[in-house]
């Protein structure tokens, strides 16, 4: 199914509300075919323990977002190849169509690969990316990183 452009920017609006950056987001392995050339992989997010409320409509909304297939029956995004770990795949390339011109440091507990490559300043900015697309003192250009992602 096709997702329209309304579609797609609606459900971009509506993970940014459900999502903040720092959020896990956690795949299920729903399917994989015979040949192993295709996934059907669900987005949740969990907040102490327990599914998010809106879980289910995490991975349709993120198909919507990546413009990706939603398989309804096995409840999942339907995602081909193989070689690498698809839920990062799925969950970063999320992250950074919700975050296109980055995200502002959250502190301590920051997802950035920046800090992991020789960045050890973990002042948070939470404003990040002024209006324009000016950056603000601490902002990570890179939006993929703004949500970790984990397998259950």
């Amino acid at each position: 199914m096709k997702h329209s452009e309304v579609e797609r920017q609606e459900a971009i609006a509506r993970l940014k509300e459900w999502l903040k950056p720092g959020d896990t987001i956690h795949c299920i392995l729903r399917h994989v075919s015979r040949s192993g050339m295709l996934r059907v992989i669900q987005l949740v997010k969990l907040e102490s323990g327990q599914m998010h409320p809106y879980a289910e409509y995490i991975g349709w909304r993120a198909a919507s977002v990546l413009e990706l297939k939603y398989d309804p029956d096995r409840e999942g995004i339907r995602v081909s190849g193989c070689g690498m770990d698809m839920g990062f795949h799925l969950v970063y390339n999320l992250s950074r169509t919700l975050w296109p011109l980055g995200f502002g440091c959250i502190g301590k507990n920051c997802p950035s690969n920046d800090h992991s490559n020789g960045d050890r300043d973990y002042t948070p900015d939470r404003k990040g990316i002024l209006p324009g697309g000016e950056r603000k003192r601490h902002c990570h250009k890179d939006g993929g990183y703004a949500l970790r992602h984990r397998w259950l």
